[in-house]
């Protein structure tokens, strides 16, 4: 027997371009762009970020392949949950639910402490002012209907691509060496001390990209996810690589560790000012700032359907679910509301101890977050492997096998890297264990699930039944056919 849910999420209001917009928003080109590459650069000192944007990207594809083949087949809010519960079990299901939930919320609330930081230092005032300011407009549009967040997305990541674009010439027309070095592909640069920092980072610049699974309940066509996801995946690490690529090119591919670790070193915006003039700072960094915000929101959307999604089927409180309008959900009211209050809470305890905005409270969370969706990746392949005869039986032995035993294998080395390094890339002092507690945090947040789920076994069979099994039959809930996102 299985719990009867009615509220579902609205149908028919996101195609593949949209959901694409959740996966590319939540990265952040800009963000990565004047963050994430520098800093790669600045604490690893490997010259050839391009080609392991490359590689690392190429392992995400091939996780990707097992986890859009699985929620094809399970197209759930809560996707990794509805995933590992169908394919391997519903412990693993509610375990994973619970990963999930740690992970995204790590990430979302990591970019505060750096939209804090960025505005304290272009307009003055306290970090946390702004960071309680952001909270209040995310807040906000997080409880509309998605129109609304859909197009500010594809407002900021449009000005963040001609950003960017607009970065790779000026750095391909001015050349430190005064001829365009290919360096940054090289192979042998694979060797490098720092590579394994390099992967981790690089691996967290895209994460973000399995969010369009989330929308699968509001798709308006069944394999809009898979293009969405591998849009994304390819998008990103295209452009990731070649704007990699430029920064090492602007700076002199000796150069370029020792000009992103120098505060004055000016990357990127000095590179943008030297073609096109002065005024191109102050906009690149207004659409940093807006780049930072629409990540914010897209992690945002995605936290409240998976807590939505969960309390539906009782796995998590009722209230969750509460939305109040009816069956159709535009907007997951409860979920949106226990995100903002998690993010005030954890903003509040970083503001309160005196920590660092970016050194301490984006650096650690945006790393938990990074591990805890790796790990769910990695399982999601190991699901599709596990289902490959009874729910992917259709499905060709690529997808459902080869590629999938692949990603893991690979999957597991990048998680070996992420794991290694995380002390240095903490800037934990040597020998030190407090970064592996991030490690822990992800453990932890596995095990409560497993015993949460063991739990409701016990005491509600009826709901541990209907775990991942709550989505309202498609046809008792009506399309909102006027939207065209």
């Amino acid at each position: 027997m299985t719990a009867h849910v009615q509220a579902a999420l609205a149908r028919r209001t996101l195609n593949t371009w949209g959901m694409g917009l959740f996966g590319a928003a939540a990265s952040a080109p800009m963000v990565v762009l004047a963050g994430g590459m520098v800093a790669t650069y600045a604490t690893t000192g490997v010259t050839t970020v391009p080609l392991v944007f490359l590689l690392v990207g190429g392992v995400v594809a091939l996780l990707a392949v097992g986890y859009t083949a699985m929620s094809r087949q399970v197209p759930h809010a809560a996707a990794y949950y509805a995933i590992l519960a169908r394919g391997l079990g519903r412990r693993s299901g509610v375990a994973g639910g619970v990963v999930a939930l740690v992970a995204y919320n790590a990430i979302q609330i990591s970019l505060y402490g750096l939209l804090g930081a960025t505005l304290a230092g272009l307009v003055g005032g306290t970090w946390w002012v702004w960071a309680a300011v952001a909270l209040v407009l995310v807040a906000a549009v997080g409880v509309r209907a998605i129109g609304l967040s859909t197009a500010l997305l594809a407002t900021v990541l449009a000005g963040s691509l001609v950003i960017v674009v607009l970065f790779t010439t000026s750095a391909m027309s001015a050349p430190a060496t005064g001829s365009l070095s290919w360096e940054g592909f090289s192979i042998s640069g694979l060797g490098a001390g720092g590579i394994g920092g390099a992967v981790a980072l690089c691996l967290a610049a895209l994460m973000g990209v399995d969010a369009p699974a989330s929308f699968s309940e509001e798709s308006r066509d069944e394999r809009g996810v898979t293009r969405a996801v591998f849009a994304s995946v390819l998008l990103l690490t295209l452009v990731y690589a070649v704007a990699a690529w430029a920064m090492g090119v602007a700076a002199g591919p000796d150069r370029v560790a020792e000009v992103a670790a120098d505060p004055d070193g000016g990357l990127p915006f000095a590179v943008l000012e030297r073609q096109f003039g002065g005024f191109m700072t102050p906009l690149a960094q207004l659409v940093l700032v807006l780049a930072i915000m629409t990540s914010l929101l897209a992690f945002h959307s995605v936290i409240a359907r998976y807590a939505f999604a969960m309390a539906r089927e009782g796995v998590l409180p009722a209230a969750l679910a509460r939305s109040g309008s009816g069956v159709r959900v535009s907007a997951p009211v409860g979920g949106s509301v226990l995100q903002t209050v998690i993010a005030v809470v954890v903003v509040a305890v970083f503001a309160l101890m005196g920590a660092d905005p970016v050194a301490t409270m984006f650096t650690w969370l945006s790393t938990l977050g990074a591990l805890g969706l790796l790990c769910l990746l990695i399982a999601a392949s190991v699901a599709a492997v596990a289902a490959r005869t009874t729910m992917l039986a259709g499905t060709g032995a690529g997808s459902s096998l080869f590629v999938p035993v692949a990603g893991v294998l690979l999957g597991l080395v990048v998680l070996g890297a992420l794991v290694s390094n995380v002390g240095s890339l903490l800037g934990a002092a040597p020998g030190s264990l407090t970064p592996y507690l991030l490690p822990l945090v992800i453990a932890g947040a596995a095990v409560g699930g497993v015993l949460w789920a063991g739990f409701l076994r016990r005491t509600r069979p009826a709901v541990y039944q209907g775990i991942s099994r709550g989505r309202p039959d498609t046809h008792a809930v009506p399309d909102d056919v006027g939207v065209t996102f």
